[in-house]
């Protein structure tokens, strides 16, 4: 990550489904604890709860886009 508040590459778990085109919820470790982002996927993937997902790209100060983590 390249900054404190740069969180795209972070890689956290699903903690609400989030289906096609709307939005869930993902938990990042981030400062020394943990924080709930809103999260949407790209390329109509859906995750499931407790899927390993990494930030691709911050849209808002507490919403993500995010894609399933492939290690």
């Amino acid at each position: 990550m390249a900054s404190d508040d740069d969180i795209t590459g972070a890689v956290g778990r699903v903690s609400v489904p989030i289906p096609v085109d709307k939005p869930g919820e993902i938990i990042l470790n981030i400062r020394g604890g943990s924080e709930a982002f809103t999260a949407y996927t790209k390329n109509n993937e859906a995750l499931a709860k407790f899927a390993r997902a990494v930030v691709i790209e911050q849209t808002g100060p507490r919403t993500v886009v995010v894609t399933e983590a492939s290690y």
